[in-house]
């Protein structure tokens, strides 16, 4: 057994493929004060009880009694200090503020702690303080019934007195704690030698506040803490959390509280704030510090996660003499680039910062306190749930649900909701709650910040003009082109379709192509790059829907003093686009300009120095980088136009991550703007690259003048002018990489620079510690002698050193299509040849030939396994012994591939064929017709055995879901990680558009995120809402492999997950952009390695089966994939081959010639696949894997699982780049935390549907209506730990009465309290769901047919149009059925509604997107970005004081007035049905006055669903009413 090695906080180490740099947590945040700032024991319990009721929001890990932790965060409680510390110290205290107190983590062994103590004592009078003394806090384990994990690594805990200097005031004091936590937690947890080091944590020291926290449940917390139960212990403010972590680990000091706030979310920028905070030291200062300020480096700690680091940075602003509030704003700024209605005083605030720092970006809700203010801040995004009460007793209650305490409803004056980027704030010392602008308008205008932004900024169009370099003449351009690297299919499959389509180019099918690490052809830097991605833990962002968040505006150039506020730090210069013309980037180079000049640095080598002249050369730019930053020059041009027959360029990347490295390390960076001029930079992820390794502007000069090139040579139109291919190739590079930064979640370009969001594949430590320091880079590889190399070889075909040898045209090395003498394929004439033989005619020696031609060639130069060989000299079994064939066919599943990507004929091929031997084929995200439900007459079935949930959640009905046997979440798909998709409308077909509940000829959007998924718990909560639409299904998790995929499946694990399939990045079938098809996402070698080994360690294997994709092919793929962790396989290309693909890679044209990835008719025609060849293939498959396991010895699957021991490298492959490759980390056996735990799937989760409403009264309650039809109505209570109510009971009506449900209102239960999450969720035809009160987030998510109906208690005196009644993300995916709510909506209302009615009486942003079907009423006002992505359905909303316009997003929808007379009967309806249901006062006004308020109604029309209708008319009466179906009851 492996033995699990562990810091001795019990924090593991990184091992094998697990790093724990890589872990995640999400939350349940809120808190609880009395305005007025009156102390009292209620605030305390009141924390509890808010504490105990979001449970569900926690996670708990190996062990039913262990949490990931929780905590509390209260003001000092004075009255109970000064009574411990006269019973307990025999000391009186000092009056209220000249003293402060914090708990503080200690070492278990004697020894160390008194160390420890020591240590914190001499710091104390070191900074001139007194210590009063030390007590220990006293606290149960036992009581608090705390697991095994926990106690594990439980630390000792003391609560430290301190007093202040005489001299101090309160916050000169409160600095001095500061400094003394910082002092002590350098010297003990960084610098000392002791074993226990990382148990020593100080969880605050403060004279305003004080945290218990730990590695607790959220029931252990009172029970634990003595203190906390003390009658004297009193507050006027109580901050909770109750932490979600991606794994199982003891971790006390990583629960929450932090210092200053509460964190539920995720930064992602975290590695490039830690770099620019680091960089920033070297000019930092601060009279408020002094010479203490040097003993606070590096703010940013080890061991720290995203939420300790913000914290320990939000410290340093505040303590520097920031208030609060400004120190949030600074770091969690608004969207204020792009909003229409911002104030220019505000906006001069955020611009004047962001000339500072970047923003910490990521989804967060953020509560945040000092004791003189509580409050809260949610991100530009609005991606985290924030509701709030204020009661008329002046308390305020703040959570990430309503419900978490029982508030009598006449004594609710407010209930609101945090709005993104919107902050909320109470000041004690004025005892009021101070509303978003005005705190604002107060900070913002406490200095002249336009003024100092006028006098001081430097605007990149007012830089004086310089000579662009003239071009270069064809026959010198081509030799540069062949240089840099440059293809024929660069400019034919890159550049040329990225001016032409002002976007990324698409391609289909994958990437078979081999690995940089592993061609054959000199690749580019570039090429050893993965981009990372958001999936679970944050969500990715839609650049083009959304793009009112979005900002690649940035400053550059020297940084001024983050500590200052003053009107020089904003002397910078404003770069609109990285992206440069030859005319700007002339204007930086002879720059001299307001105390500006640049200084140009050469980035190339002499030909003589060969191989070494690359690592010589980089040592010579970082010097001469340092020279410039010491002769004051503002800005480095790191230029390889030089380049010749004599002189090799330095691969830009190599430069920049260079020369941005060296400068961070000796805190130089910020003193100096760096921009690149390049020939070699070409594509997105070029650009992204260098951005995100520290370039502040890029100069693709050779990518202009190429395409520039090419109007001459005739390959595009003469309409295309060099202007004009400058701007397009401009536009198209702006929204690459606007589409890369959402795939991280990451919204603004100043965040995204330098924050290294890529993983290296195949490059050696040397050169990842020099260029790209922070960077995982896990196996490995080449070196800077290979790069040199590969510099050389790409120079020599440009500049050959012998005559003769040039070439006349730019090379073809088939790296997108296969060329016999190109670029190495795992797929090409030879392969697929043998395969379709082999699967058509059943013959054996076809399949061996296919199998031999993949194990031992393509494979071995294409993907890492072909690196693999496994063992010999195991004593081999008989083969009847090992688990037969048609067992282990049961495991196979084909891709997730949609009816609409691929044709009728193939994907029912594909069902037939995997029922027929036990197997799952999946339907993709398209929905499934329902006629395929039902057994074909001879036996066969069409049904897909996995029922896809994405993000568009295209026919996800209560049917679709009880007819599954599995339930799959796609949070990504290997061939494009972190996007979403788009059908196009020439795609939808009437029968496309029935099986999706939307409109023939209307392209529909998926989403990049899913808007239930914004963190791990929403997931969980997404797996819950499923498992109750169909108790019987497994629910799986859909991820693609990279970097720290293990522990986002360990926390999808703890979510109850009964199934994670990790993709690799080489699989996909349908269109994607060729930046994701080819850089994005890893082997899925390293992702399932990296899965098993990190939820061995966490003993959560043993609960979750592990699924593998990607370009699987042979029974070695099935084997090797088994011993690296998986235990089922799944298949999409190969089964597509085997039905006649030939890899014409044209899915995305709709010109398939072997009718598989086509809705054409006549190319239909051509398909000639049967059932029968798919399940041949998989039958020879099962077979050879059969017998590499009888040689094994090993007789069944689950015996293979993880057996990385019977694998090894194959040293016999020699090749010049991979011999550098390291395979260790893949190979390592999955440590064990005990003996015992198991590393395969052999128990079940537990889901606790017993416990819900559903299960244990509503069904119970109903059964008779259920059964036969009897018509009721009853009533309950609810409370917000009833989650997904009325899901089940509604799956209970669709297994007895299929889609049509039951007829109108049979089944009507009123509850009165607070709804849970989801509540009616998939709620079907014949249940209504009235609820008197409020409700959380994803209501009527899924709705199939019911009717949902909230509505204020009618003691409530608040107005109800004015206050928030649903959370966020309303309606999401509803099919049909009706809403009412009276009240306001949160963010991204009725976001892809399908079909449902709805009214409501206000929303928030993002209302109705992606919206394709349905109506939706607004009897209020909207927030931003209103009816983005739109493309179907129709809404009228109510807009009286004519402010909706400036909310609209009126890309694709018009906004019209209400004329026709169906519309306004359709309304009057509407609005009728509102006012009776939930007695709406707004709804009776608007009756009331019909004839006068019509007038202010505006009907919201999509363009293109205005266009399909009328056509729809034009064809005459539908046959069967299919026209109703596909409108979604439209016409």
């Amino acid at each position: 057994m492996t033995q699990l090695q562990l810091h001795s906080n019990g924090w593991p180490k990184k091992q094998g493929l697990y790093d724990p740099a890589y872990e995640h947590d999400a939350c349940g945040v809120g808190f609880v004060a009395h305005i007025k700032g009156e102390r009292s024991r209620q605030i305390v319990d009141d924390a509890d009880e808010m504490l105990k009721r979001m449970t569900h929001r926690g996670a708990c890990g190996c062990e039913e009694n262990t949490g990931d932790g929780a905590g509390i965060l209260t003001a000092l409680p004075y009255e109970f200090l000064e009574k411990v510390a006269k019973n307990e110290l025999k000391a009186t205290l000092p009056p209220r503020g000249r003293y402060g107190a914090g708990i503080v983590f200690l070492p278990t062994d004697p020894q160390e702690r008194e160390t420890c103590k020591r240590t914190v004592n001499q710091i104390i009078a070191e900074q001139g303080q007194t210590l009063i003394g030390w007590r220990t806090v006293p606290t149960s384990a036992d009581a608090a019934d705390i697991g095994p994990s926990a106690r594990s690594r439980e630390p000792a805990m003391e609560m430290v007195v301190i007093g202040a200097n005489e001299e101090l005031d309160q916050a000169a004091f409160d600095r001095q704690l500061f400094v003394i936590r910082k002092v002590a937690s350098h010297r003990l947890r960084d610098e000392t030698k002791l074993s226990q080091a990382l148990l020593f944590y100080i969880c605050s020291l403060s004279t305003r506040i004080i945290i218990y926290k730990g590695m607790l449940m959220p029931s252990q917390v009172m029970p634990y803490f003595a203190d906390l139960r003390d009658p004297d212990y009193k507050s006027h403010l109580a901050m909770i959390h109750s932490r979600f972590s991606t794994n199982t680990f003891p971790s006390w000091d990583r629960a929450q509280p932090c210092r200053f706030m509460a964190h539920n979310g995720e930064i992602n920028t975290l590695r490039g704030n830690v770099n620019w905070m680091y960089a920033r030291q070297g000019v930092m200062q601060s009279e408020l510090f002094g010479g203490d300020l040097q003993k606070l480096f590096p703010i940013c700690e080890a061991h720290c996660s995203d939420s300790g680091n913000f914290d320990n940075s939000l410290e340093l602003l505040y303590h520097a003499g920031r208030s609060l509030p400004e120190a949030v704003m600074m770091m969690i700024p608004e969207a204020w680039q792009n909003h229409h209605a911002m104030s220019d005083e505000k906006r001069s605030f955020y611009e004047y910062f962001s000339a500072l720092q970047e923003p910490w970006d990521g989804p967060a809700s953020i509560s945040f306190t000092d004791g003189h203010y509580i409050g809260a801040v949610l991100d530009r995004n609005g991606l985290r749930p924030s509701r709030y009460y204020v009661t008329k007793d002046h308390k305020v209650v703040m959570a990430s649900e309503v419900g978490v305490l029982d508030i009598a409803p006449e004594n609710i004056a407010i209930k609101g909701r945090l709005q993104p980027g919107k902050m909320f704030l109470v000041d004690f010392e004025q005892g009021r709650l101070i509303p978003d602008e005005e705190l604002k308008s107060l900070v913002a205008s406490k200095r002249p910040y336009a003024a100092w932004l006028a006098g001081q900024r430097i605007r990149l169009s007012e830089l004086p003009s310089a000579a662009a370099p003239p071009r270069y003449d064809a026959a010198v351009l081509l030799k540069q082109m062949q240089a840099f690297g440059y293809t024929s299919e660069t400019l034919q499959f890159m550049l040329i379709p990225m001016i032409e389509t002002k976007k990324d180019p698409l391609g289909s099918m994958g990437n078979d192509a081999a690995l940089a690490c592993l061609s054959d052809q000199p690749r580019l830097v570039y090429d050893y790059f993965k981009q990372l991605f958001a999936q679970v833990t944050n969500p990715p962002l839609d650049s083009i829907r959304e793009e009112v968040i979005m900002s690649l505006e940035c400053f550059i150039g020297p940084e001024g003093n983050l500590l200052d506020t003053t009107e020089k730090q904003c002397h910078r210069l404003v770069v609109p686009n990285p992206i440069l013309t030859n005319e700007e980037l002339s204007a930086m180079r002879h720059l001299n300009y307001r105390n500006w000049k640049t200084k140009t640095i050469d980035i190339t080598f002499p030909r003589s120095q060969g191989d070494p002249g690359l690592r010589w050369c980089l040592e010579r730019i970082c010097q001469e980088a340092t020279q410039a930053i010491n002769s004051d020059f503002s800005l480095i041009v790191l230029s390889d136009r030089s380049t010749g027959p004599d002189r090799v360029p330095v691969s830009a990347l190599l430069a920049i991550g260079a020369v941005h490295q060296h400068l961070v390390r000796h805190e130089l960076r910020t003193r100096i703007g760096i921009v690149v001029e390049t020939g070699e930079a070409r594509e997105v992820h070029h650009h992204c690259l260098l951005v995100g390794y520290g370039a502040d502007a890029i100069n693709p000069y050779l990518a202009f003048e190429a395409i520039c090139q090419s109007r001459e040579d005739g390959t595009i139109e003469d309409k295309w002018t060099d202007d004009k291919i400058v701007a397009a190739y401009r536009k198209a590079v702006e929204k690459g990489m606007l589409k890369v930064m959402g795939k991280m979640g990451i919204s603004t370009l100043q965040s995204y620079k330098g924050a290294q969001i890529f993983e290296a594949l195949g490059l050696n430590e040397c050169v990842i510690d020099y260029c790209f320091a922070g960077t995982s880079s896990r196996i490995k590889g080449v070196d800077f002698e290979v790069l040199g190399k590969e510099a050389m070889q790409r120079h020599e075909v440009g500049y050959p050193q012998r005559a003769g040898q040039s070439l006349s045209v730019l090379p073809n090395p088939g790296e997108f299509h296969w060329r016999k003498t190109g670029e190495k394929h795992a797929w090409n004439p030879f392969t697929i040849a043998e395969i379709q033989n082999a699967a058509r005619s059943g013959d054996k020696m076809s399949y061996k030939r296919f199998a031999d031609i993949v194990n031992l060639e393509t494979h071995k130069g294409c993907f890492l396994r072909g690196l693999l060989k496994i063992k010999t000299g195991s004593t081999a079994i008989p083969l009847e012994q090992v688990e037969p064939a048609a067992e282990l066919v049961k495991r196979f599943c084909t891709g997730a591939m949609s009816y609409g990507s691929i044709s009728a004929d193939a994907h029912e091929s594909l069902a037939i064929a995997m029922n027929r031997i036990g197997g799952k084929s999946n339907t993709g995200e398209g929905g499934e017709d329902y006629k395929r439900f039902a057994p074909e007459s001879n036996g066969d079935s069409k049904r897909s055995a996995i029922k896809q949930v994405a993000s568009g959640r295209f026919g996800v009905s209560s049917w679709y879901l009880t007819n599954a046997d599995e339930l799959q979440i796609k949070i990504a798909q290997g061939a494009k990680p972190g996007e979403g998709g788009e059908l196009p409308g020439h795609k939808v077909d009437k029968i496309i558009a029935a099986t999706r509940h939307s409109t023939p000829g209307v392209g529909l959007i998926s989403p990049p995120p899913h808007h239930d998924i914004y963190s791990i718990e929403d997931l969980a909560q997404l797996i819950f809402d499923l498992k109750n639409a169909n108790p019987s299904a497994r629910v799986s998790v859909k991820l693609v492999s990279e970097v720290g995929v293990g522990t986002i499946a360990a926390g999808v694990a703890k979510g109850h997950a009964d199934n994670i399939t990790i993709a690799g990045t080489e699989g996909g079938t349908g269109a994607s952009p060729l930046t994701s098809i080819k850089c994005a996402g890893l082997p899925w070698e390293l992702g399932i390695a990296e899965t098993h080994q990190t939820l061995v360690m966490n003993d959560l294997r043993s609960r979750v089966r592990l699924q593998t994709d990607g370009q699987l092919k042979t029974g070695r793929d099935i084997a090797i994939a088994c011993m690296l962790g998986a235990e089922e396989f799944g298949f999409a290309t190969a089964p597509l081959i085997v039905l006649g693909c030939i890899m014409m890679r044209k899915c995305h044209l709709n010109t398939c010639p072997v009718g598989i990835a086509t809705q054409d008719p006549k190319l239909r025609e051509k398909f000639t696949g049967q059932p029968e060849h798919v399940i041949n293939y998989f039958f020879m498959v099962a077979e050879e894997c059969r017998e590499i396991m009888a040689s094994l010895g090993i007789r069944t699957i689950n015996e293979l699982v993880g057996r990385v021991d019977l694998l090894e490298t194959d040293a016999a492959i020699l090749h010049w780049k991979a011999k550098g490759i390291d395979l260790t980390p893949i190979l390592s056996p999955a440590a064990k935390p005990r003996p015992d735990v198991s590393t395969y799937c052999s128990i079940g989760q537990k889901h606790g549907l017993e416990y819900t409403l559903d299960q244990t009264t509503l069904i119970p309650a109903c059964r008779e209506a259920i059964d036969n039809g009897t018509k009721l109505r009853k009533e309950f209570r609810i409370v917000n730990t009833d989650r997904a109510t009325g899901t089940t009971l509604s799956h209970e009506v669709s297994k007895r009465w299929k889609e049509k449900g039951l007829p109108d209102d049979t089944i009507h239960l009123k509850f009165t309290g607070h709804a849970g999450q989801s509540f009616g969720a998939w709620a079907v035809s014949g249940v209504t769901l009235e609820l008197e009160g409020d409700a959380n987030d994803y209501v009527g998510k899924g709705l199939s047919g019911g009717r949902v109906m909230i509505y204020p208690p009618k003691s409530a005196t608040f107005e109800s149009d004015k206050n928030i009644i649903i959370g966020n993300v309303a309606l999401y995916g509803a099919i049909a059925g009706e809403a009412y709510f009276c009240g306001v909506a949160a963010e991204r209302f009725c976001v892809r509604n399908s079909g449902a009615d709805a009214v409501v009486e206000g929303c928030g942003d993002h209302g109705l997107e992606y919206m394709t079907g349905g109506r939706a009423v607004v009897l209020g006002p909207t927030g931003r970005n209103f009816a983005a992505g739109m493309s179907g359905g129709t809404a009228y909303v109510y807009d009286p004081h004519a402010e909706f316009k400036a909310n609209c997003n009126p890309e694709m929808i018009e906004l019209e007035k209400l004329e026709a007379e169906s519309d306004i009967a359709d309304l009057k309806r509407l609005i009728t049905n509102h006012a009776t249901y939930t007695g709406s006062g707004v709804a009776k006004h608007i009756l009331a006055n019909w004839a006068t308020e019509l007038a202010h109604f505006h009907k919201v029309m999509p363009v293109d669903y205005k266009r399909a209708l009328a056509e729809m008319a034009k064809e005459g009466p539908a046959k069967s009413g299919k026209v109703i179906a596909t409108a979604a009851g439209q016409m």
